[in-house]
C-alpha cells in the first residue's frame, strides 16, 4: 500500500508540477521570480497537514466572463502547479475540464484545486459567474473562509457581481478585490472604485495603483511598500510580444520616475494611512502616538497587519490590480491572499469548540465517477478524517465507510492516508451523504459535543436552548424554468431516471418530478442553459437521447387577502373513528418583509395545548399547501397562516390531523383570492447608442421597465428589470437587433405581482393547455 502510495505521489509530481529556472540579475533593481530550482521538488505529501494557520480556503467569485478561470490558471502556474499557461478560449484550463464548459467557455460547475504559495496551502474554488449555476457559488462559500471578487475594470460592478457579493455577505465572508483587465483601453480605476462603493456598499481600501493604462499597463505601485512592479515585454526584432509573466522588477520609486506618478502614489498612500485609521482604532493610536510628526514614516509592515484587521473584520476590502491574460498583478493577489484572508482557525465556528478534536465535517458537493461512485466533497472543521474508517451522517442517522481519501486537483486527484482540521477533502464510498449533510465520527462523539453545547449554553454564553450541533446545510434557491423530459423508448426509462437521479444529487438545484395528471417527468432548473446543459450531460454522460418539451416560466402564487376559515374531518377507519377540527387564518406577509418564505405561527394556546407530534403534523399539512396554490397549482410564495384552534376526540391519529389541515388550507386560500407572481431579472446591457432606441421599443414590447441608462466609453450602459417570461431566446433576437454589437447579462432580481391582464392571458392560455 506505502508504495502504491509512493508511486502516486511522484507520478503526481512529474506530471502537475512545472519547473522553471532563471538566472536572476544582480543589480540596484531587484528581478524576482517565482519560481522552484531544479532540485526543489515539490510533494504534496510534504504539505498534506500543514499547520491551519497557514492553510487559506478561498474562492473565486464575479460576474460571468470577468477572467476568475484566466486568473486561477495563472495562480497555479506561478505556484508550480502547471507546465503550461492554459487558456479559456483554447479549452485547456485546468478547472474547466468538462466538454460542455471547455466548449462554451464557461465555468458551469466549481472546480476545487489545491496548491502551495510561500509556505501556506490554498485550497481554492473557482466559481461560474452565471445565474443559471449560482447554487455552486452559494455551496462554495458556505464551506469558505475568504474569497477573491473579480472585476472586470472597465465594467465595474456587473448585475451577477452584486448576487456573488450578496451570497458572501450572507456567509460573512472576508473578501479581496482585483480589478482585471487594466489592459483594457475603456479600464477606469476610480469608475471600478465607486461602483464598489455604490453597487456593493463595501469600503473599498486601495492597496495599488496602476502604472500606464490601456495597452500601456506595464504592472502595479504597492502603495504599503512604495515599490513599484513591472512586467516588462520581450523584444524579439522589432516586435513587443508578452513573457508568461513569472518574472517581474521590483523597485523602490524614486526621482527618477515620472512627476505625475510620484504625486499620485504620494496622495493615494496618504488616503489609504487615513481610511485605515479610521477603520482600525489600533492603527489609529500607533499613528497619533509614535508617528504623529509624520504618517508616511508608518513601517509598512504595521500598515500590512492594519490592513489584515480591517479585512478580517469586513470594515473594509483590499483592492489589487493586474491582468490575468496578460500575466501581470497575479503574483501580488497571491501575496495578498496569504496576507489579508483568515486561516481556518481565524473563523471561529462554536462546533469546533464543541466537538474539540473530534471529526466534524460538512458534505457540500458530490460528483459521480463511472469508476469510484459518488465522490463527496468534505470541508473538514475540526478533527482528523482518515481513509478505510466508518463515519457518522447525521443527517441520515447512518454509518457509512469511506474507502479512500483525496486531495483534490480538479479532475485529477491524489490519494491520502489522512487529512486534518482546516482542509477540503474528496472521499469515496459514501454512497447515502448529500449535499448539506453533517459527518462526525460516531454518535457518541455527537452526543458528548451535545453535551458541550448544553452546558455552555445553560450558562447563557450562546444562543440559549437553540445550540445545535449539526452544521448548516447549503440553501438551495428555487427553479424559474421548467419543462418535460422523454426517454428515446420506454426500455430506457429506468436508465433515464437513475441518470435524473445522480444529476439531483450532484446538482440540488435541478428538481425532477412526476406531473400527477400525465404522468411525464418534468424537469426543473434555474435557467434555460443549466436546462440545456443537464440535458446535454445526459446525451454525453449516460448515452440516453432524450426529448425535452418547451420551456415553461416556474411562476408562484400568493394570497391577495385575509380569510378565516374552519373545517371538521369525520372518518372511521377499521374500528377506530376520527374526528378533528381546525380554524386557522391566511393572509399576505407584512409588504416591509426582506423574506420570500411562507410562515407558520400558533397561537398561544394552541402552542400550550399541543404535543410536539401534532404539532409537526399541523406543519406537515401546511406545508403540503404551501407546494401547490389555488390557482394554477404553483408553489406559494409569501402567504402567512395562524393556526387558531385545533381540537380532537381521543384517538385521532396525526395524519388525519395533517389531513385536515390541509382541506382547511385550501379553502382559506380560495376566500383570500390568489395572484400570480412571476421572476423578473435584472438586466444590464452595453449598446452602441446608435442602436439604443431600437434595443428601448424591443424591451418596452416585452414589459420591460428601465431604471437607468448611463454612458459609458463610446456606449450606453442600459439598466432594466424585464419579466423572466419575456426573456427566452433574447440573445438571438439582441444579435439580430443590434447587429451584433450589444452585450448583456441576467439576473435574478425577484418575484413581482402580475397585473390582471398578464394573468388572464396566462389563466386562459393554461386552461386551454388543460
Amino acid at each position: 500500500m506505502l508504495n502504491m502510495c509512493d508511486r502516486t505521489f511522484r507520478t503526481f509530481s512529474r506530471m502537475m508540477l512545472g519547473r522553471c529556472f532563471m538566472r536572476c540579475r544582480v543589480s540596484r533593481q531587484v528581478r524576482r521570480h517565482y519560481s522552484f530550482l531544479p532540485d526543489d521538488v515539490k510533494s504534496l505529501r510534504a504539505v498534506v497537514n500543514p499547520d491551519v494557520s497557514k492553510i487559506r480556503n478561498i474562492g473565486i467569485m464575479a460576474h460571468i466572463d470577468a477572467g476568475k478561470t484566466t486568473t486561477t490558471e495563472r495562480m497555479l502556474y506561478y505556484s508550480g502547479y502547471t507546465r503550461a499557461l492554459g487558456d479559456v478560449d483554447d479549452g485547456d484550463t485546468v478547472t474547466d475540464f468538462m466538454a460542455q464548459e471547455r466548449e462554451r467557455g464557461i465555468t458551469i460547475q466549481s472546480a476545487a484545486v489545491t496548491f502551495d504559495w510561500r509556505s501556506h496551502r490554498i485550497n481554492l474554488i473557482d466559481t461560474p459567474g452565471h445565474v443559471d449555476f449560482t447554487l455552486e457559488v452559494e455551496r462554495a462559500l458556505r464551506v469558505l473562509d475568504g474569497a477573491v471578487a473579480v472585476f472586470d475594470a472597465s465594467a465595474g460592478v456587473e448585475a451577477q457581481t452584486l448576487t456573488v457579493w450578496r451570497q458572501a455577505e450572507k456567509h460573512h465572508i472576508p473578501c479581496v478585490c482585483f480589478l482585471n483587465k487594466m489592459d483594457k483601453p475603456a479600464a477606469n480605476l476610480s469608475f471600478s472604485m465607486e461602483s464598489i462603493r455604490q453597487k456593493l456598499k463595501a469600503n473599498p481600501v486601495l492597496l495599488q495603483i496602476p502604472v500606464g493604462s490601456g495597452r500601456n499597463f506595464m504592472g502595479v505601485v504597492d502603495l504599503l511598500t512604495n515599490q513599484k512592479l513591472i512586467w516588462k515585454l520581450k523584444s524579439i526584432g522589432e516586435k513587443s510580444i508578452g513573457d508568461d509573466g513569472r518574472m517581474f522588477e521590483s523597485k523602490p520609486l524614486d526621482h527618477s520616475d515620472e512627476p505625475e506618478l510620484l504625486q499620485e502614489v504620494k496622495e493615494a498612500r496618504a488616503a489609504l494611512i487615513e481610511q485605515v485609521a479610521d477603520l482600525d482604532d489600533e492603527f489609529a493610536e500607533l499613528l497619533l502616538t509614535d508617528f504623529s510628526d509624520s504618517f508616511d514614516a508608518v513601517p509598512s509592515i504595521k500598515l500590512q497587519e492594519a490592513v489584515r484587521r480591517v479585512t478580517l473584520a469586513r470594515k473594509g476590502v483590499p483592492v489589487l490590480c493586474g491582468s490575468s491574460l496578460r500575466n501581470k498583478g497575479v503574483q501580488p493577489l497571491l501575496d495578498a491572499i496569504v496576507a489579508y484572508l483568515p486561516a481556518p482557525s481565524e473563523r471561529h465556528h462554536d462546533l469546533v469548540r464543541w466537538y474539540k478534536d473530534d471529526l466534524c465535517a460538512l458534505a457540500f458537493k458530490v460528483l459521480h465517477d463511472k469508476q469510484r461512485g459518488p465522490l463527496v466533497f468534505l470541508r473538514i472543521y475540526s478533527g482528523t478524517l482518515k481513509s478505510q474508517t466508518a463515519v457518522h451522517n447525521i443527517n441520515r442517522n447512518s454509518i457509512e465507510r469511506m474507502s479512500r481519501l483525496l486531495v483534490p486537483f480538479a479532475d485529477q486527484h491524489v490519494e491520502i492516508p489522512s487529512m486534518t482540521a482546516g482542509n477540503i477533502a474528496l472521499t469515496v464510498g459514501l454512497k447515502q451523504t448529500v449535499t448539506g449533510d453533517t459527518i462526525v465520527s460516531s454518535k457518541a462523539s455527537a452526543a458528548a459535543a451535545a453535551r458541550r453545547a448544553h452546558n455552555e449554553s445553560s450558562t447563557g454564553k450562546k444562543h440559549g436552548d437553540h445550540a445545535t450541533v449539526v452544521l448548516s446545510g447549503v440553501e438551495v434557491p428555487d427553479p424559474v424554468f421548467f419543462c418535460t423530459i422523454e426517454p428515446p423508448t420506454m426500455a430506457k426509462q429506468a436508465d433515464l431516471e437513475n441518470a435524473l437521479n445522480n444529476l439531483q444529487r450532484e446538482d440540488p438545484s435541478l428538481k425532477v418530478r412526476v406531473d400527477p395528471d400525465s404522468g411525464q417527468t418534468v424537469l426543473c432548473g434555474m435557467g434555460e442553459l443549466h436546462i440545456e446543459i443537464i440535458h446535454d450531460r445526459i446525451r454525453r454522460e449516460y448515452g440516453i437521447e432524450t426529448h425535452l418539451g418547451p420551456l415553461q416560466v416556474a411562476y408562484r402564487e400568493t394570497v391577495l387577502h385575509e380569510a378565516s376559515t374552519t373545517d371538521t374531518l369525520d372518518r372511521t377507519v377499521g374500528e377506530r373513528r376520527h374526528v378533528v377540527t381546525v380554524e386557522l387564518a391566511v393572509g399576505p406577509a407584512d409588504a416591509s418583509s426582506t423574506t420570500a418564505s411562507c410562515d407558520l405561527a400558533f397561537t398561544k394556546e394552541v402552542e400550550e395545548k399541543l404535543s410536539q407530534e401534532l404539532k409537526d403534523a399541523v406543519e406537515n399539512g401546511v406545508h403540503s399547501s404551501y407546494l401547490q396554490g389555488p390557482l394554477l397549482g404553483y408553489p406559494l410564495q409569501g402567504v402567512t397562516t395562524l393556526i387558531q384552534n385545533v381540537n380532537m376526540e381521543p384517538g385521532t391519529s396525526p395524519a388525519m390531523v395533517s389531513a385536515c389541515v390541509s382541506r382547511c388550507m385550501l379553502k382559506a386560500l380560495r376566500l383570500a383570492g390568489g395572484q400570480v407572481l412571476e421572476p423578473v431579472m435584472s438586466l444590464e446591457m452595453t449598446v452602441k447608442e446608435e442602436h439604443l432606441s431600437s434595443v428601448l421599443g424591443d424591451l418596452a414590447q416585452r414589459r420591460g421597465t428601465v431604471s437607468d441608462i448611463q454612458s459609458r466609453h463610446d456606449n450606453k450602459l442600459l439598466l432594466a428589470t424585464v419579466p423572466l417570461a419575456e426573456m427566452m431566446g433574447y440573445s438571438t433576437i439582441l444579435r439580430t437587433i443590434t447587429s451584433g454589437n450589444a452585450t448583456f447579462s441576467l439576473a435574478l432580481d425577484t418575484y413581482e405581482t402580475m397585473n390582471p391582464q398578464d394573468q388572464n392571458i396566462l389563466l386562459k392560455r393554461m386552461s386551454g393547455l388543460l
